[in-house]
């Protein structure tokens, strides 16, 4: 019984962890940028979009076909940072957790 207790008090321990974890997602923000910072687009960790500044030099009528490509451009770029800042405080949130051989994290996190 003895191990089953610490397995409960871990798992409690662990799921307070995600919990604070999945708060600081909310509030962690990254930028992608494109055209060397013409076009920015702020997302929080969790891809949700916060901000999108364009420097006016871009904003032209006959030019919409590449502002939409810089768009689209800075928005993966603050995507691929969103998912970077995802794995690193996912993985900060189960780092010294001793955890059960084959045990899949969520997120694909490697403990």
């Amino acid at each position: 019984m003895k191990d089953l207790t610490g397995l409960m008090k871990q798992a409690q321990e662990m799921q307070q962890r995600m919990r604070e974890a999945q708060e600081r997602l909310e509030t962690l923000e990254v930028t992608g940028e494109a055209g060397a910072g013409l076009v920015r687009v702020t997302l929080t960790a969790k891809g949700e979009m916060r901000a999108l500044s364009l420097d006016p030099s871009v904003v032209t009528a006959d030019e919409t076909e590449v502002l939409e490509d810089l768009i689209k451009a800075a928005h993966a770029d603050a995507r691929r940072k969103a998912e970077a800042a995802q794995q690193k405080v996912l993985g900060e949130a189960t780092s010294g957790m001793s955890l059960p051989p084959g045990f899949d994290m969520p997120f694909g996190i490697k403990p």
